[in-house]
């Protein structure tokens, strides 16, 4: 199918929820307000709902005839610790807090397909839609899983669309394999003599010791790991000192590490251990790391990975579809989902003439709401597709 008409119909409907949620934006864990509007929509459509799962976490169920093989269609809901700098007239009502990655376009691109279902019921099966909170780094997606999202309810696959302002309006990215890499934390402390300005003889600096540290990990990336394979090592915080004739005894650096590959995973974790304690002991200073494992990388089963493309075709024509793509270095706990179902996870291009080029993450992103039509499409297609009706 292409766009259906009524899918195309429900654009101004579906602009108005995206520009609301827009206006109103909610953190990780904190999406009140987005899962009762949620809620209230699917409700209003017959749609049976489960509310407070992984906090504010919404399902909706809708069963149509006798099949009970189900299909798992997943949006998150929340939000960035960000100031809005686009000046629309939707822009954040609410200061430091700015949809900037387009989950407010991906919830209303699942309400529209779901308004569209249980008015057409031109499937037989049952269609989970799962509304998430926290994936900017609560791992809500996690919390779901381990509340027992799959056991409540059975999906026999599961599927996820991400706006992406690199791709066209029209297109989208359906790539098998890893398609996000795994995003790990760390913190860093390094204990030194703290004194006067001075009389640094008299010290051990650890923001002199640290910043041989900053530049040691990136070591790790150019030497140890294959030139072939990919690895991103960043610190993002170094926080050391009070006053400006002051040497510190402390100083904390944070950051974060990307990986494609378990092997990488483990080299980098163990090398950075390494670099951390021997650079510390050479300038006499002592310092530890706390290594977190988090979001693990996404990886799109490949059968599943044929039937999305097959959907997206059916909507965006075959020419539109990009099967093959290298690896971002971003993260989705999408990925969660996917190690416990087969599904595949969908980049749909939001770049147009004028609007949906800035990047995700930027003050000035806004999600083009020009695709929230082919968005729905695409999920219904994939519905109708994998329970066809007779």
């Amino acid at each position: 199918m292409p766009v259906h008409n009524r899918i195309a119909d429900l654009l101004p409907d579906m602009t108005a929820w995206r520009r609301d949620i827009h206006a109103n934006p909610e953190l990780g864990f904190e999406e009140h307000r987005t899962s009762a509007i949620v809620a209230e929509k699917l409700e209003s459509w017959g749609i049976e709902v489960h509310r407070g799962i992984a906090g504010t976490g919404v399902v909706g169920v809708l069963r149509n005839g006798t099949s009970d093989k189900g299909i798992g269609l997943r949006a998150d809901m929340d939000c960035l610790p960000m100031t809005e700098t686009n000046g629309l007239p939707h822009a954040s009502t609410v200061p430091g807090r700015m949809h900037a990655c387009g989950h407010d376009g991906h919830t209303a691109t699942l309400l529209g397909a779901a308004k569209y279902l249980a008015e057409s019921r031109n499937f037989d099966g049952v269609v989970h839609f799962i509304f998430q909170p926290a994936e900017e780094g609560g791992g809500g997606g996690r919390v779901m899983v381990e509340e027992g999202l799959f056991d409540r309810f059975p999906c026999d696959s599961v599927f996820a669309l991400h706006n992406d302002p690199a791709l066209k309006v029209g297109e989208a990215s359906v790539v098998a394999g890893t398609v996000l890499a795994a995003s790990d934390r760390f913190w860093i402390t390094v204990d030194g003599v703290g004194g006067h300005a001075s009389r640094p003889h008299q010290c051990v600096d650890p923001l002199f010791v640290g910043s041989q540290i900053v530049v040691a990990l990136q070591s790790l990336v150019a030497r140890a790991v294959d030139p072939l394979r990919s690895a991103v090592v960043s610190v993002t915080q170094f926080h050391a000192g009070s006053a400006m004739n002051v040497i510190a005894e402390t100083a904390e650096l944070r950051g974060t590490v990307r990986t494609l590959l378990p092997e990488e995973r483990d080299l980098v974790e163990a090398g950075m251990t390494r670099i951390v304690e021997g650079i510390a002991s050479a300038h006499g200073a002592t310092a530890t790391i706390r290594y977190q494992r988090g979001y693990p990388p996404t990886m799109n089963d490949a059968a599943q990975t044929e039937r999305a493309a097959l959907a997206a075709a059916r909507v965006l024509g075959e020419r539109h579809v990009i099967r093959e793509r290298p690896p971002m270095m971003g993260a989705e706990d999408f990925s969660y989902m996917l190690l416990q179902r087969p599904g595949c996870f969908v980049r749909l291009g939001q770049a147009g003439a004028d609007k949906g080029s800035v990047p995700v993450h930027n003050p000035k992103y806004d999600f083009n709401d020009d695709i929230l039509p082919l968005g729905a499409s695409f999920f219904a297609s994939i519905v109708e597709q994998e329970l066809p009706r007779g």
